[in-house]
């Protein structure tokens, strides 16, 4: 019989100011039953059932395989024993606010997102959201921009459609980042909210950071207070996501940077 691969020793989380961000780039899909699906839980085996495109279900497993091995690797837990909840709603107190670690209390944070071929996923000691998504269509620019922030709209436009894609969709991934972080999803009205260029207009309380999402792609973070001494973006390794890949973690809670590091291509 053969021995169980260790577990890597993981730290304590540390109590300090630092924001965590994963990149995880899933398998090409002649890979994907490298992919090992035993940790996901029903729901999880579900929704990645229900995608109709093979790229967009190899890539929500991915995503949520990595998420639970980071989780369990930050709490040191097993991936399966990670159960997940909703926090309440900020505005209407109804339990489908923010995801969070049900049990045991975690002492992190954490927010994930995912677009066909890429997922990050954000861990804090803080209330954090992430998004990211792909370059937007003209078309998609053109429906959304009346729903936006007077002053978004007035940024958008004042530019020729090139540049306005890109500008959209820096806006958009910040705004989602900003409306996960906070809770309440897209049932707050987009047009409340300025996430545009200008940091000094964006909310209160709340840092908000383009992320290096790679080629047509747009991502981004926000995560409660001011700007943590310590933001660290990583790819996680591939083999991460297969059998025993809980053992290859990298070791987590005690890289922290001195400076922000952005993710090299893998």
């Amino acid at each position: 019989m053969n021995e169980p691969t260790p577990r890597t020793p993981v730290p304590p989380v540390p109590e300090d100011d630092w924001l965590d961000l994963w990149l995880i780039r899933p398998p090409k899909l002649e890979d994907a039953g490298l992919l090992d699906l035993s940790e996901l839980d029903a729901a999880e085996h579900r929704r990645a059932a229900s995608f109709i495109r093979p790229v967009d279900r190899v890539t929500y497993s991915s995503a949520h395989i990595g998420l639970r091995r980071l989780l369990g690797g930050y709490l040191d837990l097993a991936p399966q024993e990670v159960a997940f909840t909703r926090e309440p709603c900020p505005g209407c107190a109804e339990p489908h606010g923010r995801p969070a670690v049900a049990h045991p209390p975690a002492p992190v944070h954490f927010s994930l997102s995912h677009c066909r071929g890429l997922a990050m996923v954000g861990v804090a000691p803080v209330p954090v959201g992430v998004d990211v998504e792909l370059r937007p269509r003209p078309r998609t620019v053109e429906t959304v921009l009346p729903a936006l922030h007077p002053g978004e709209q007035e940024e958008l436009t004042a530019v020729p459609l090139e540049a306005r894609l890109e500008l959209f969709g820096r806006v958009w991934t910040r705004k989602e980042a900003y409306l996960k972080g906070l809770g309440t999803g897209l049932s707050r009205a987009p047009g409340l909210d300025y996430l545009g260029a200008d940091p000094s207009r964006r909310p209160p309380g709340w840092t908000v950071l383009d992320v290096p999402g790679g080629p047509f792609r747009h991502a981004a973070v926000a995560v409660v207070g001011t700007e943590p001494a310590t933001t660290t973006v990583r790819w996680l390794p591939p083999e991460v996501l297969y059998a025993d890949g809980a053992a290859r973690l990298p070791e987590l809670g005690h890289v922290r940077a001195t400076a922000t590091r952005t993710p090299s291509a893998a």
